[in-house]
């Protein structure tokens, strides 16, 4: 792997950490700032809107700028945000530096994943994704595990730190290792947002928000699910981490693998798969070893339709493919913002152990905009009549 390409990556892993280890701290914040759990998990949406507005904005802002120059302030932002939230003294300075760490992601990761598909092989574009999100994985498989490791022992606030020394590190290996390259010739913008007026890259934008609501909003509980739903203790949730993000590793390359072969198909399969494994939550997560298979299961099908995802993006959106990414992001904090809020109104209602019926219903939903897109591609294009033959004199 080329030094730049394993920078990026461990970029990937610090940032994706950043944004995933405050599902198994979420209990210790909300102790020491005296706030809910519900209340807690709206940290999860602040991040998630930052990356919602940011996506379009800052991506739409930085088009005209050198990708190194560019790549270091927006890493360098999401440093202050995560040192903001060690130093974080009230729940509201919280909400606001999550929201400030959450603001560059989206555009960081469609410079990085446009780049990527650029230069990939024919019919390896996927593929080429999934080695990219590689960082992705090993935030889930080993960070998000560590940072709840660190904050259990440590504190909380040690854990955003720890983010925010490791990003710095990674940042220091990208300058060192990319060379000077100037902005990519790019048109107006109204051609630019002009991209989202085709159906398709609407769709694929609808299928990721959809696609992902109902496995995110369940992940971003996971710590309260396994403590008071599957009966674990608090020291087991960086283990379920980990067992989590090692099938999130297996995910990742087996549906970057799938899309290469067959991407819509792939898509709508794994989704219908997704919506099974999330209703079978409701008799599994009564049992300790159901489920710990199930959040296996579920790391593998979460991050297995991420690659086709991203790809299906980038295939619609020729004409602006780096905003379409990084619009595309924003549709998955979308989903992540509600998922923080509905996981906190189930709690608060029928109780935990709901949100996984409610998590499968919200899967089908974005299964159904998977079928229709596959549906849409199988259709016949329409040829023109044939001209009658003109007359001789």
């Amino acid at each position: 792997m080329p030094l730049l390409v394993f920078s990026l990556m461990l970029v990937v892993f610090g940032l994706t950490t950043g944004e995933f280890v405050i599902a198994g701290i979420l209990p210790d914040v909300a102790r020491e700032l005296s706030v809910s759990v519900p209340a807690a998990g709206l940290l999860v949406s602040a991040y998630a809107l930052g990356m919602i507005v940011g996506g379009p904005v800052v991506t739409t802002l930085t088009a005209r700028l050198p990708r190194r120059p560019l790549i270091a302030g927006l890493v360098a932002t999401s440093i202050v945000g995560n040192t903001a939230s060690a130093l974080a003294p009230t729940y509201p300075v919280l909400l606001a530096a999550r929201f400030l760490a959450g603001l560059v992601v989206a555009t960081f990761f469609a410079v990085a994943i446009s780049t990527a598909v650029s230069t990939a092989p024919a019919g390896r574009q996927a593929s080429t994704v999934a080695r990219l999100t590689l960082g992705m994985n090993l935030g889930i498989v080993a960070g998000t595990p560590l940072g709840t490791f660190i904050g259990h022992n440590l504190g909380w606030r040690a854990t955003f730190a720890a983010v925010a020394a490791f990003s710095a590190a990674a940042l220091a290996l990208v300058l060192r290792s990319m060379p000077d390259q100037p902005a990519p010739a790019v048109g107006s913008l109204v051609g630019e947002l002009r991209v989202f007026t085709g159906r398709d890259v609407m769709l694929a934008i609808a299928l990721t928000a959809a696609g992902n609501l109902g496995v995110v909003t369940v992940f971003s509980f996971l710590a309260p699910l396994a403590t008071d739903v599957s009966g674990f203790s608090d020291e087991a949730v960086p283990l379920l981490l980990l067992v989590y993000g090692t099938g999130a590793v297996l995910g990742n390359f087996l549906g970057g693998w799938l899309a290469d072969k067959a991407l819509m198909p792939s898509l709508a399969g794994l989704l219908t798969v997704l919506a099974g494994a999330l209703a079978v939550g409701w008799p599994a997560s009564g049992h300790r070893v159901s489920a710990a298979v199930l959040w296996f299961l579920l790391g593998v099908l979460a991050f297995a339709i991420i690659p086709g995802m991203q790809t299906r993006v980038v295939a619609t959106a020729q004409a602006a493919p780096t905003l379409a990414v990084a619009v595309n992001a924003s549709g998955f904090q979308l989903a992540a913002a509600f998922a923080g809020w509905l996981g906190g109104r189930l709690i608060d209602g029928p109780g935990p152990r709901s949100i996984y019926p409610v998590a499968a219903a919200l899967t089908v939903a974005g299964l159904l905009i998977a079928l229709h897109a596959l549906r849409s591609d199988r259709r016949p294009a329409a040829t023109p009549a044939p001209q009658e033959p003109a007359a001789h004199p």
